[in-house]
């Protein structure tokens, strides 16, 4: 709850649902700890170089599938734990009433530094050749996150605020809409998270793994 009145589950846009609050604070501070050992590992988190030669300003790491510009790789790096898996599952289910048989094989960890100005320009997730929604699970620093339709990247959008906790799921008609942060509210997380910064965890279901299973048969 912030001040006097909860936040309202909203749906942005048809198939596009935020649900405020979703996690828990000590869910929160799981994922925090996990998001740090994560970046421990044999991939840390870094600047994204774009095909053009520009450079994305949040630092990013990939689990399970392998994400880059604009295409997945064969490789992980890092394998994606069945426990998020299973999380997004139940985010899903939370945003449509059932899970779909939301089966994630990639999720994309973003940070956005406090004090770089860190910010995400709008784009389609469509390098999938699923059409499963995409779950967005946000932490620490609030967020303007803007949703907007799937033609262009101008209007018609929606800003929302993103807070940590939140969920954000679309697909359906929005599974292809552009969408992006152009603002970060620094030091807006809860001291208790222990977190500076925003961290983003977006769970995606590529559809490739049974193309590739196709291709044994």
């Amino acid at each position: 709850m912030d001040g006097l009145f909860a936040r309202e589950r909203a749906v942005v846009a048809p198939g596009a649902v935020h649900v405020p609050g979703w996690l828990s604070l000590d869910r929160q501070r799981e994922l925090v700890a996990a998001c740090r050992e994560w970046g421990r590992g044999p991939v840390p988190y870094r600047h994204t170089v774009l095909p053009g030669g520009g450079v994305m300003s949040v630092r990013s790491l990939c689990l399970g599938r392998r994400w880059v510009p604009y295409r997945y790789l064969d490789t992980v790096d890092v394998e994606l734990p069945g426990w998020l898996g299973e999380l997004g599952r139940e985010a899903v289910t939370e945003a449509y009433g059932d899970g779909q048989g939301f089966s994630p094989d990639t999720a994309l960890v973003n940070f956005y530094d406090a004090g770089a100005g860190a910010r995400m320009g709008l784009h389609q997730d469509k390098e999938e050749r699923s059409g499963a929604p995409v779950v967005s699970l946000s932490l620490g620093d609030r967020c303007v996150f803007r949703f907007g339709n799937t033609e262009t990247r101008g209007k018609p959008y929606t800003d929302v605020e993103l807070a940590s906790g939140d969920l954000f799921v679309f697909g359906g008609p929005s599974r292809l809409a552009y969408h992006g942060v152009p603002k970060v509210l620094p030091g807006t997380a809860d001291p208790a998270l222990g977190l500076t910064g925003r961290l983003n965890i977006t769970l995606r279901e590529t559809g490739l793994w049974r193309d590739a299973a196709s291709a044994r048969a």
